[in-house]
């Protein structure tokens, strides 16, 4: 089992969740120059994680699927779950996106 993966996941996580909610990210997830993390940037780069993850997955199920050695099940289906996760927790940030979006649509000036 890749615990390595794992833990770029759930580091990945939390300084998504941590954008998400106005908190400063841990100091693994700050960018090196100290520059400010700008939104749009953040959120182009969990999508292009969440991108990079499903790739891979696709990839080792197809390896799996045509007998190409160096890919075992339990992998596959690892990498699988990686990737359907990263993708429900983006639905759920858009989903949050665009409830605040509607709200800040109805208030009234």
């Amino acid at each position: 089992m890749d615990h390595m993966g794992i833990d770029q996941v759930l580091s990945a996580l939390r300084a998504s969740s941590a954008a998400a909610s106005g908190r400063t990210a841990p100091a693994t997830a700050t960018a090196a120059a100290g520059a400010p993390t700008d939104f749009a940037q953040v959120l182009q780069a969990s999508l292009a994680q969440v991108s990079q993850t499903q790739q891979r997955a696709d990839a080792m199920a197809a390896n799996f699927a045509a007998g190409n050695g160096g890919a075992d099940l339990h992998d596959v289906m690892i990498e699988l779950q990686k990737a359907s996760i990263s993708f429900q927790e983006m639905v759920q940030v858009r989903n949050k996106l665009v409830s605040a979006y509607q709200d800040v649509m109805n208030m009234q000036v």
